[in-house]
């Protein structure tokens, strides 16, 4: 394993997070049937292959994803010896001020997250989404008095609108505020518009990059064309159409020569497409979704290949960035 620092702190993190969205997940979602008991062997493993960051989130399954990972993962590794980022801002419930990010909600998650989590203190803790409503100065005030307060160590940010994310690291060196070092956006090789600004600034701010979904939701596995199960291609297709807006012409052109380079490699279509993501330079960590075991030793084994500049641009050449779609 490989280990990075985080942006420009002094964090280092494995170059491969372990997510937890499908920790939690028994009897919610039946292609990820995750309790406590079933994440077990996953946490040991990736343990085991040297990964020491692990994702989690408030939202993710009511709180169930965070309450395994203080009862699972801390059962099996010493606190110090592992960093847990989690991430607030999405609904927990009914209340008006169960959502979002003013101080009183982010305070109260922040707590609940400590509680669930079963620890003191949390690495990273990131701002799930925007709210629209909260003004970023209220929001970045609240972090950094909680980082003040010990409750957390550092900040960083998840999906939102490149020209959004500059205003919360500009108030935070006005101000002298927490400075966040991380960005979880959607960064793989099937949907690459950050690129245009949002990896820009945070290549030039020194921030880094945790990117969910690196394998595009299993397509760059490069072995299917939609997804679901008990259907036609053609209707699953249509499906991640509708809903992802993957596999255009373009997308299939950059499918197709990721399988080939992986064919010539000897290895699989997964592991060049995250040793793509971790060839860029504003790269930290990808979070990989691990429902088999199998998935972390590939990823994992992923963090060797160096592609040559050749394979870099076959792979890129293809891709048609689409129109932006975030106000």
């Amino acid at each position: 394993m490989k280990y990075v620092n985080l942006g420009r702190s002094g964090l280092k993190v494995s170059a491969i997070c372990i997510g937890g969205n499908s920790w939690g997940a028994k009897g919610r979602r039946a292609w990820a049937a995750f309790g406590e008991e079933e994440s077990r062997p996953f946490f040991r493993r990736a343990l085991d292959r040297g990964i020491t960051f692990f994702d989690t989130a408030d939202a993710y399954n009511q709180g169930e994803s965070e309450t395994i990972v203080g009862k699972a993962l801390l059962g099996y590794a010493k606190r110090e010896d592992v960093v847990i980022s989690t991430k607030a801002g999405l609904k927990m419930g009914d209340g008006p001020n169960d959502i979002g990010l003013g101080r009183k909600h982010l305070i109260s998650a922040v707590d609940d997250s400590l509680r669930r989590l079963a620890t003191d203190y949390i690495d990273v803790f990131q701002v799930h989404r925007l709210d629209g409503s909260t003004p970023i100065e209220e929001t970045m005030q609240t972090l950094d008095g909680l980082v003040r307060a010990g409750k957390i160590r550092y900040i960083g940010g998840s999906t939102m609108p490149a020209y959004k994310f500059a205003q919360m690291i500009m108030l935070a060196d006005l101000k002298g505020y927490a400075r966040p070092i991380a960005m979880q956006n959607l960064y793989n090789m099937l949907q690459r518009e950050d690129e245009l600004e949002m990896n820009q600034l945070c290549l030039e701010e020194g921030v880094g990059l945790i990117p969910y979904s690196p394998l595009a939701r299993g397509v760059l596995a490069g072995n299917r064309s939609g997804v679901g199960e008990g259907e036609t291609e053609r209707a699953r297709e249509d499906k991640l159409v509708a809903r992802t807006n993957l596999f255009r012409g373009s997308d299939r052109k950059v499918v197709g020569r990721l399988v080939k380079i992986a064919e010539r490699r000897g290895v699989k279509p997964t592991q060049i497409a995250l040793a793509w993501l971790l060839s860029k330079p504003v790269m930290a960590a990808p979070i990989i979704g691990a429902t088999k075991l199998d998935y972390i030793d590939d990823a994992v084994d992923a963090v060797g290949l160096v592609l040559s500049d050749k394979e870099i641009e076959r792979l890129e050449n293809p891709y048609e960035y689409r129109p932006s779609d975030i106000g």
